[in-house]
């Protein structure tokens, strides 16, 4: 898969955007930004464009409960 796709990491259920390929593993983003996570590419699938834009909801409703 290329960067910029957006994948579903099977192990945990996160979804993640490829942001690159290093050492035989991927690594992903959340949508909107966050931490990088390594996993291995036999492990992700593609994500429905649904749970992206879940995950998006998600993040700006977190961000907008802090102080």
């Amino acid at each position: 898969m290329s960067v910029g796709t957006y994948v579903i990491d099977r192990r945990d259920g996160r979804v993640g955007q490829i942001m690159g390929h290093e050492g035989g593993y991927v690594q992903l983003r959340p949508p909107g930004g966050g931490r990088e996570w390594d996993c291995p590419p036999d492990a992700v699938e593609p994500a429905p464009v649904g749970e992206v834009l879940r995950e998006r909801v998600r993040r700006v409703n977190r961000e907008g409960r802090l102080p």
